[in-house]
This record gives C-alpha cells, structure tokens and sequence, in this order.
C-alpha cells in the first residue's frame, strides 16, 4: 500500500531541511523488530506503547459541539436548579434575605462614605448586587455589594487621582475646588472597566489564576487592609474631624499619631460612637454565649445577633431625630448640627437618582489606568477567597470562573443605576450562610428590602450620626483582622511564608493598600519560584520493614508468621526511604545502597528549565564523590587530560586500592513530575554524555519510574532514554530487560475469580482439608498469591487467565515503580560483570532474577522470568 501523498510530501520537505525522522533506533540492535525475543514474553501478551502526538493535543483542547453546549448552559447555573424551587427553600431564602437586607442597608451607606461618594451609592451598589448575582452564581452564601476594602481603595483612588490633576485642589478634610472630577464619575467608570476585565477573565475559563495568590497573601491583605479602614474611623467616631484639620486618609500610621493629638478636640461624637460600638460587640457577646448555653435556641439567638447592626443603628437615629427634629432636612442644617452637636449623614435622595448611562471615555480611564492592576485582584481575592471557603463548610463545589463572570456582570451593569465596584463580603456571607440560605434566589429578597430602604427610608437617613456608622465599620472590619493563633499556625505549617504575612501588612500601614497588595503578590510569587528553582531531589536507599500490630507481626501472604521470609508480602517487604533521613524517618535505621554503583535519584518537585540544572548538578556531585572512573588511566599523554580535570599529583600513581565502585546505573523516580521541557532534556543529555565519559568504556543506564505523563515519555524517547544503547563490548551481545506484567480481566471477571477462590476455601475448611481459620484473611491471602501461579495459569501453560506487559516493551527502561527499575539495573549490571569475567577472570554467576506479580510486588523465581527471552 502506497503512502498517501501527504506523507510523501511531508518526508520530501523533511529531507530539503535535513530533518531526521528516524533519529534514533529504540532496538538498540539493527534489524531487531516487536516481536524479536528483546521485545516478548512468551508467557504474557505483546503491549507496545505509542506515543502522542501533537493532533492529540490540539483535540484535546478545541471544544466539541456538545462542550459549547455546556459551556454556554454553564454561564446561567441558576437553570439547573430553579425549576426545582419549593416552599421550603423559599422559606429559607426569606428569612436570609431580610436579615441579610437588614444588614447591607447601614453597610452599604457606610462604606460609601469610605470610598468618598454619597451614601446613597452605597444603596445602589448593594441593589444591583444581589438582584443580578443570583443568576451567575454558583454559591448560595455569597452577598455581592459594597465591602469594605474595596470600597477604601476605591476612596485611595479618587483621592490619588485628584492629586495627580494640577486644576484639582483638595483639602486635608477631602474638600474639592477647581476642576476635580467627581468621585462618582471615577468610580462608576473603575466599576465598568474592572467588571470587563473580570468578566473577560470569566468567560475564557482563566478563573484558576486566582490561585497564584495563596492564603498567607489574602490573609496580610485583609488585615492590613482591616486595621487601614479602622484607624481611619476613629477620627470619625470621636467627632475629630469636625474641627480638627488632618487627612484621615493618610497613611495609617499617620492617622493614628494624628488622632492621638488631636484627642483634646474630640465632640459629644464620641458619646455616640463608643456607646455604639460597645453595644456592637456586647450584642454579639451575648448572643454567642445564649447559643452555646441553650443549643436548641442556637439559630434563633443568631438571628437576633445578626439584627444588632439595625437595632442598634435605629436607637441611636432614634435619639438623633428627637434631639434634632427643630432642624430642617437639608445640606446647610446637617453642616449646621454637625458644628453644634455631631456630624450626621445629611439629605439623602429618595429613589434612584444617579440612573443613566455612565460617563466614560479615554481620558477618564487613563486616569486610573495604572491602579487597575490593584483593583482587579482586590475584586477576585477577596469573593473566590470566601465562596471557597463557605463552599467547603456547607459541601458544595463553586466554579472560580463563573463567579469572575458573576463579579463581572454585576459591576458591568451595577453603574447604570449608580453602583460603584462591588464583590463579595465577607461579614454578609457569613451571615447569610448561619441564617439558613437555601439558593442564591434569596439575594432576590434582599434586594426587594434595600429598594424599600432607598424609595421609604430616606428622610431617616438623614439623622443618622456619622460615629454610628463609623461604629459599624470598626465592627465589620474587626473580623477581617487575623487572630495572633492561626498566624502561629501559619508559623507552624510553613515559617517561610510567615514573613510575607508581616511584610504585607507592615507595608499597607505605613504606605497604602494598593502598595500592600503588590508586596503579598510579588512576595509570594518570588517564594514560590524560589522553591521551584532551588529544589533539591533526594537518593534514596532501600529497607526491609515489617508490619506489626503491637507486638503481633502480620502474617504473610500465605499465612506464614514472623518467620516468613516471602519478599514482596504483607509481611516483610523492601521500601525506598531518602539515605540523609530528610524524610524525618528515624535516623538510627540507615537505608543501604541497593547495588554498588547504582544510585536511585528521587526529584522533589518539577523538572523544568528553572531547576533542571539545580537538580542534575547535585546527582554528578554524589555520584563523583561515591564512584570512581572506571578506567582512571585513560590519557595517554599528559597533554590529552583536560584542564579541569586535577587527577593525581605531579610524581604519584593512580590509587588503584580505590573501593569505590564504578558507575553502572542511574535510576530516576518521577513520581513528582508532571512535564519536561527541552531544556531540562537538553540538559539531561549532557550529563548523560558526561557520565558515559566517565564510566567509559562502559555505558551507563538509565531507568525511569513512576512517569505519569505520555508527553514526558516521548520527550525522553527522543533523546535516547527508555531502552538500551550499544555498549561497544563484543561481550555484551544482548541486554535482558525485565517487564511488569498483570492479569487482563474486568471488575467482573475479578470479583467471580474472588469469589470462587472464598467458595473453594470455605469448602476445604468444612472438610477439614486446611485447619479453620478467619475465611476473610485466607482469602485475601489467596487474592495475593504468588505471582508464579498466576504464571502459570497464563496463554504461555494453556490456562484461561491472560497476563500483559503493563507498559511498552519498546520501553524497557520506563519503569512501574522503583522496585521494577532497580531490579532491572541489577540483573543488566550483572550481566554485563558476566559478560565481562573471561577477560578480568573466572566469575561466577549468581544473579538473582525477580519477577513482579499483579500485584506489583516482587517474588522471588526459580526459573520463570518476564525477561525479554522467557
């Protein structure tokens, strides 16, 4: 049959460039094909392994018309459930929606003012958040709104850019004149270009980039954050800003010398503020310590603790409106009471007043184009940070990506009704979450009471102190901070990251949040590709352990006890443990070398182009401390060793009393490696041909264990690694290799064979053919029977039961486990001694031939071996 024109084609091209496409020879023998002794056993099927190609790969990752299917019904989530809505859902969604609306309508004002709009921005936010997340969401607790930490950045915003504009004058207390933008111009034009971005992240599934940003980093951040919004409060909540001229928005360490100087000026604000605030908190104490004396009572006293915010709020407006109701309800009497009694909220429009298409174009965006970087990862952090977590406690899974599309959306449509930028809260999820939400459909409910709030509550607002909702905001914030024990737990699981926590927060206060957020980032990332670049692998050796309840040993697989000597049972059995005991594994037992001049090379993390040299650099340096070359006389002439190479001293003689063995393998485990590169091949090749060099004339080997990626073992087939080389000995015509080989049966077929064997031993045991005992370990004894039998029963010795080489005989060399790869290494080293002995002397041959049963686990064998000829 004729190659296909393409093909003809493609090997033509090839050849003009002078590309090789058969560049290399997997045989190791001209001539030798599958099926050639090397490649069979005669008692197990033929298995060759064929590598991937690129058309895989591109297939794997162009989407199928079903795929595009899901993909578009898994943007609007809400279908796979809403048809299934019930009363009793709807009950829980009512009662967490009007808590939660109780909750977001001081928040949502509060934190307005921190993000310097108007409060009833705040209300707009909130509505737009939990009215159209509801339809994206893939978590039932999350509340998207205004928070806190946003909302603070959003503030450090407007007021950076105000600064940067030279037709802009801002006071110290944030008064503007000349031209300034409006704040509420920038922060409806940062919502929508922040909301595409996120939303853009969402769409094209990059929702895993979030987790580059590891808790230690989300944690400085939030208490930095936390105690930035705090210390700006204060002033607020004493009344010093009334009269006191000092920026509250300066850097927290200035605010916090500044309202310790300014004490003196502190107004009857503090009254009402500290009162608040110790009612907050006196309210929470109480209610958690009702619930833990009356569990039964438990959701009824978190309900009544999360009404406290509200309650408390409409006491103190309560005493503010009887105190002041002989004041009119504009701007100039609100400026008016401040100056004689406290600072409070003001007019407050009824409605939604700010609703219009939002204002933005080039030059509003270039404004704050360069903190976008720090408002985009602020909206993700802190929303995939708490749907994962409350994602965990109540058992269900979030989808990162389509919540950034949830983000996205919201603050995309959020400013036509006036929002600025929104994500999730934390205080509110929680809330959410212990109140009993039973779908995202209670955000629905939430919204219907902050619309009431913004169309019959306005002429309240008015009255309300302005240390109240500073109050509010030192007490949502205070839970955002991060107790001293889970740092010390943080200490304990991982000191290096430690630092990074200390740093981020040290840097939020002394500089702004924007800075702290590139500092936890860029921190991280340096720690993680400083682990990455300086990762160690381990050599490992072997042990004989064995298995012991108390002081009973386990028995064997064929029931024998402490006395049993069968390699590869439960029993006793050879395990690989890191020679330097940098595992923590008890010193006092030492792991022996496998085989003189085989070293066993364990890689800890990746093996890519950053490590690759790290890692093969500390492999030579242990194997020239504990080999010598095997032929130290190589250079003829003084001039043909090269410059780096010392050799002996001028007047002496090689060592020839060296007991260090001569090199013969190296086994590698890739247990921990996912994919190569060329480079890291690149480099592997070089140590290779280093290594032959210094074992030469003869050739070292290389074997593999534990690969887990096809690509891996096509990109180490192209170098040259997975089966034998020539040796260039006349002696060593034929290397053996040894094969893992299982049975080839369903889970069917497996549980009658299992099933027949527990028949035929409970038979036996009625008729007093084996002594009684437990059934169920006879047959899990029998389960694990040695792999000889199982042999025997194969296509080789007419039986039913079918046996397969696990892996590729074109692939000797890649192994199933280490077990495998170093048995291979000592029979080949031992035939290649043997092949060796007529011209060193007599030697005699005593290799030890193993064979792996299905299990895996090596059996010692007289005589029937999965080697390349039986």
């Amino acid at each position: 049959m004729s190659e296909p024109t393409s093909t003809k084609v493609g090997h033509a091209l090839a050849k003009g460039l002078g590309i090789k496409l058969d560049y290399r020879n997997p045989t190791a023998a001209p001539g030798a094909t599958p099926g050639d002794s090397t490649y069979s056993i005669n008692s197990a099927d033929d298995y060759l392994e064929e590598e991937p190609h690129a058309i895989e790969w591109v297939r794997s990752v162009i989407p199928s018309g079903r795929q595009l299917i899901n993909y578009a019904w898994s943007l609007f989530p809400f279908l796979s459930w809403i048809h299934r809505y019930n009363v009793q859902w709807l009950i829980g969604d009512l009662i967490a929606g009007i808590t939660i609306g109780a909750v977001v309508v001081p928040q949502g004002m509060s934190y307005a003012k921190l993000a310097q709009l108007p409060p009833q921005y705040g209300l707009y936010s909130s509505f737009m958040g939990v009215l159209i997340y509801w339809f994206f969401a893939t978590s039932k607790d999350i509340t998207i709104g205004p928070v806190a930490v946003m909302s603070k950045l959003v503030g450090e915003i407007v007021s950076q850019v105000w600064a940067a504009d030279p037709t802009c004058h801002v006071s110290s207390k944030g008064v503007t004149s000349g031209t300034c933008f409006p704040p509420e111009i920038l922060a409806e034009a940062l919502a929508v270009v922040v909301g595409g971005i996120v939303c853009a992240i969402g769409l094209i599934r990059l929702g895993w980039l979030v987790e580059f940003i590891p808790l230690v980093a989300i944690c400085a951040f939030m208490t930095g954050s936390a105690i930035n919004i705090a210390a700006g409060q204060v002033p607020n909540l004493l009344g010093e800003t009334v009269n006191a001229d000092f920026n509250t928005r300066a850097q927290t360490y200035k605010v916090i010398i500044n309202t310790l100087k300014y004490l003196p000026d502190a107004k009857l604000d503090a009254a009402l503020g500290i009162t608040a605030l110790f009612s907050l908190y006196l309210w929470r104490w109480i209610c958690n310590r009702m619930a833990k004396k009356q569990p039964h009572r438990q959701k009824m006293w978190f309900i009544i603790g999360t009404l406290r915010v509200a309650v408390v709020l409409l006491f103190y407006v309560m005493c503010s409106a009887l105190s002041l109701l002989s004041y009119p309800r504009t701007a100039d009497a609100a400026k008016e009471i401040a100056k004689d009694h406290w600072a409070i909220l003001g007019p407050v429009p009824r409605g939604f007043q700010a609703a219009g298409v939002p204002k933005i174009n080039s030059h509003i965006v270039s404004l704050f184009s360069s903190y976008l970087p720090a408002a985009v990862i602020v909206l993700l952090i802190e929303h995939i940070a708490i749907a994962k977590s409350f994602g965990r406690v109540n058992n269900y899974t979030i989808n990162p990506s389509q919540e950034l599309v949830a983000i996205g959306v919201t603050n995309l449509l959020g400013p036509f009704l006036g929002g600025y930028p929104a994500t999730g809260s934390f205080s509110r999820t929680a809330i959410k979450s212990k109140a009993g939400v039973r779908t995202p459909f209670a955000g629905v409910i939430t919204a219907v009471v902050v619309l009431l709030a913004i169309y019959a509550l306005p002429p309240v607002f008015f009255y309300i102190p302005n240390a109240g909702l500073a109050a509010i905001i030192i007490h949502a914030v205070g839970d955002l901070i991060t107790p001293p024990n889970v740092v010390y737990q943080f200490w304990r699981t991982s000191p290096l990251e430690v630092p990074i926590f200390f740093a981020g927060v040290l840097v939020i206060i002394f500089t702004t949040i924007e800075y702290g957020v590139y500092v936890v980032i860029t921190t991280s990332l340096a720690l993680f590709l400083w682990r990455v670049f300086k990762a160690k692998g381990t050599f490992l050796g072997t042990v004989k352990v064995h298995s012991v309840v108390g002081d009973q040993h386990i028995a064997g697989p064929e029931g024998h006890n402490e006395d049993s000597k069968q390699v590869g049972g439960l029993s006793d059995r050879t395990i690989f443990l890191p020679i330097e005991s940098s595992d923590g594994s008890n010193p006092d037992i030492h792991p022996e070398q496998p085989y003189p001049g085989i070293f066993i090379y364990r890689f800890s993390e990746g093996f890519n182009y950053p490590n690759a040299n790290h890692y093969l650099d500390q492999l030579t340096r242990t194997i020239f401390v504990h080999t010598q070359k095997t032929n130290p006389n190589t250079y003829k002439r003084p001039g043909d060793r090269p410059w780096n190479d010392p050799g002996p001293r001028k007047g002496q003689e090689v060592d020839m009393n060296d007991t260090r063995p001569t090199l013969k393998a190296i086994i590698l485990d890739f247990a921990a490696i996912n994919n190569v590169d060329v480079t890291s091949i690149q480099n592997l090749i070089d140590v290779r041909n280093q290594l032959d060099r210094y074992a030469d004339p003869d050739r070292v080997q290389w074997h593999f264990a534990n690969i887990k990626s096809r690509w891996t073992k096509r990109a180490l087939a192209a170098a040259g690694f997975g089966y034998a080389t020539p040796a260039g000995d006349p002696h060593f015509k034929r290397w053996k290799p040894i094969f893992s080989i299982a049975e080839i049966r369903n889970a069917a077929e497996a549980a009658e064979v299992e099933e027949n064997q527990r028949r035929d031993t409970i038979r036996e045991t009625e008729e007093g053919k084996v002594p009684h005992r437990d059934v169920d370990s006879i047959g899990a004894s029998e389960g694990s029977s040695n792999g000889i039998n199982d042999i025997e029963k194969s296509k080789a010795y007419g039986g039913t039961t079918r046996t397969a080489a696990v892996h590729g005989l074109n692939r000797p060399f890649f192994h199933l486990d280490l077990m495998s790869a170093l048995q291979s290494a000592i029979r080949n080293s031992e035939a290649v001694r043997v092949h060796r002995a007529p011209i060193h002397g007599a030697v005699e041959e005593n290799p030890v031939t193993i064979m792996e049963s299905e299990k895996g686990a090596g059996v010692l064998s007289e005589g029937k071996v999965a080697t390349g000829d039986n």
